[in-house]
């Protein structure tokens, strides 16, 4: 798995083993993801980091000098990364190293609405894939936009969704089901977006942030949710269900914390270790076994983490 922090990537044995190492020559990581069979680092001034096990570390320049926020790796052969940015833009990058703009997104409906609290530009702040050539693109702050045709037209999703949302996902089981936290906390599409219910049942608070699905299991969730993004009182919270019902998780993890559990830093394992999950709170990692119910702190980070990304499949 992958653990960024505000200086330096590190990458863990999947198995949860040993310490964090760094990754040599990934200091400052702007964004990350990764696969079964490849971890894509994102540096700023657009080099690109691709390690594959057992295989030499390579490194991809791109040239595209933007403020990338995150990645999204959607097939290895041909190699095809989408990249999100501030102001809010994507590129499709190629293994060639070009970094093209994607016109459909830049031309997508309502971007005249896209807006920030603090007056600045709106970002792509997190996005997800599903078969069939569906992307998705979560606006911060502007609901979210989709793609049925891999990117080469947009438009906004249906009505009934806080549009402050801070993480989508998809689950390779459930093709068809988008989950987002929001700020008004957890919406789950069964239709791609098109309809939305509201999850709220069993939480005792709805500012959300992270949000993670197991990979063969599309109804058993993780979200963070606190007070609101100054007030804090970050916690963590499960679900079974599909979002029916929530579950404040306080076993072996702080039921409160002083802040947010932030976007990108809740995870569930994959493949071989499906029954572990992973949590960061501020430069504090995490490690369940038992996904998601209880929780033990494994390593203290040199500085605040950013993201956790453990493996996914393509």
């Amino acid at each position: 798995m992958l653990i960024t922090t505000e200086t330096q990537t590190f990458l863990l044995d999947d198995a949860g083993s040993g310490e964090p190492v760094p990754l040599r020559g990934a200091d400052n990581p702007a964004a990350v993801d990764e696969s079964t069979n490849l971890t894509v680092v994102w540096l700023p001034g657009g080099d690109v980091i691709l390690l594959r096990p057992d295989v030499d570390t390579l490194r991809l320049s791109t040239g595209l000098a933007a403020d990338v926020r995150c990645l999204r790796l959607i097939s290895i052969e041909p190699f095809v990364l989408l990249v999100g940015t501030v102001p809010a833009q994507l590129y499709r990058v190629t293994g060639d190293g070009a970094a093209e703009l994607m016109q459909g997104f830049a031309a997508a409906e309502g971007r005249d609405t896209w807006d920030t609290p603090w007056g600045g530009p709106a970002l792509v702040r997190s996005l997800a894939d599903a078969e069939g050539g569906w992307l998705y693109a979560n606006i911060h702050v502007g609901g979210i936009v989709r793609s049925g045709d891999r990117g080469e037209t947009w438009e906004p999703v249906a009505a009934g969704i806080h549009r402050d949302v801070h993480q989508i996902v998809t689950c390779p089981a459930a093709p068809e089901r988008l989950y987002a936290n929001t700020a008004e906390a957890v919406f789950v599409s069964e239709d791609r977006g098109s309809s939305w219910r509201h999850c709220v049942s069993g939480v005792g608070a709805r500012y959300g942030r992270a949000l993670a699905v197991h990979e063969a299991d599309p109804d058993l969730l993780l979200a963070s949710l606190s007070r609101g993004p100054h007030e804090g009182e970050g916690r963590l919270y499960r679900s079974a269900d599909a979002g029916a019902s929530w579950q404040h998780i306080n076993v072996g993890f702080p039921p409160f914390i002083v802040g947010n559990i932030d976007t990108f830093c809740v995870a569930f394992g994959a493949a071989e270790a499906a029954d572990r999950a992973w949590a960061a709170e501020g430069e504090r990692l995490y490690r369940s076994e038992d996904l998601g119910l209880t929780w033990r702190r494994v390593w203290e980070a040199p500085a605040v983490i950013t993201a956790v990304a453990a493996t996914r499949s393509l």
